[in-house]
């Protein structure tokens, strides 16, 4: 098992800036990609910023949040961090941790991941 610890969220008026963090720890050999989403009052999950870390940290972010937001991991630690600046009030929503995870050295040579989410960490962008 693997469990997600997310924290950084808030209330900031529009215009400021948050920082997002997410730790993984638990039953980790090997991660494949971490990613934030959100879900926003009357709407679906969405994603937001992924890292790709099979693929040499590549990153995607969905089109409303280029330029304003950064996702990073830090080298030594299994944290992934989402950096939001320029915050509008349609930023505002719960945040989830996301992560793909091969748990044991047996599960990579049949390249078995598995998915799993953070609680969720509250951010409010007021107008």
């Amino acid at each position: 098992q693997v469990q997600l610890v997310e924290s950084g969220g808030g209330l900031v008026q529009a215009g400021g800036s948050l920082r997002l963090s997410c730790a993984a720890s638990g039953s980790i050999f090997k991660i494949n990609a971490m990613s934030w989403y959100r879900q926003s009052p009357g709407k679906q999950r969405e994603s937001v910023a992924t890292i790709n870390l099979a693929s040499g940290r590549s990153t995607e972010y969905a089109d409303s949040v280029k330029g304003r937001f950064t996702i990073s991991k830090d080298n030594t630690k299994n944290t992934v961090y989402l950096e939001m600046n320029s915050l509008k009030p349609e930023d505002t929503g719960v945040y989830y941790c996301n992560t793909e995870v091969i748990s044991t050295y047996y599960d990579s040579l049949f390249r078995r991941a598995a998915n799993y989410w953070g609680q969720g960490t509250q951010v409010t962008v007021s107008s």
